[in-house]
């Protein structure tokens, strides 16, 4: 259940650091200028090779509050592209770090918060599961 509850607390605070962002940075339009596609490695488990699908990153321009032009490559992918080239996206930055600018959309906000506290949730329950089964099972008298 100790490990469930890491993931959870990671869980959270990675859901603290979106909320955080969707709070206190600034809104601004980019554009998506490139699709990064990552990922359709060969991987080789014991006696099967299998090709992992690729997924598409997309990399955004945007200008800061001042008119400087950045450029990032986000950190979420998928495949299919959730973006294409040339599609206008709302970009949120903090004016102090506007190197880690992200895409104000589901994925790129609340993913990995999800997986984490889902799986988190997950293993807290099985695990809980298994410590009543445990205390009944000791519970009962012997015959």
């Amino acid at each position: 259940m100790a490990f469930g509850g890491v993931f959870v607390i990671v869980g959270l605070i990675l859901a603290w650091s979106s909320i955080s962002l969707l709070q206190d940075a600034r809104r601004t339009e980019g554009t998506v200028v490139g699709i990064e596609w990552r990922g359709g490695e060969i991987r080789t488990s014991g006696k099967s090779r299998h090709r992992d699908e690729p997924a598409a990153y997309p990399v955004v321009e945007f200008a800061t509050s001042d008119g400087v032009r950045r450029t990032f490559h986000s950190s979420t992918g998928s495949n299919p592209p959730s973006y294409e080239q040339g599609e206008h996206v709302e970009v949120l930055y903090r004016a102090d770090s506007p190197q880690d600018a992200k895409i104000n959309g589901f994925l790129s906000l609340w993913l990995l918060p999800l997986i984490f506290g889902g799986i988190g949730l997950f293993i807290t329950a099985v695990g809980a599961v298994i410590a009543i089964v445990r205390r009944r099972l000791r519970a009962q008298p012997a015959r």
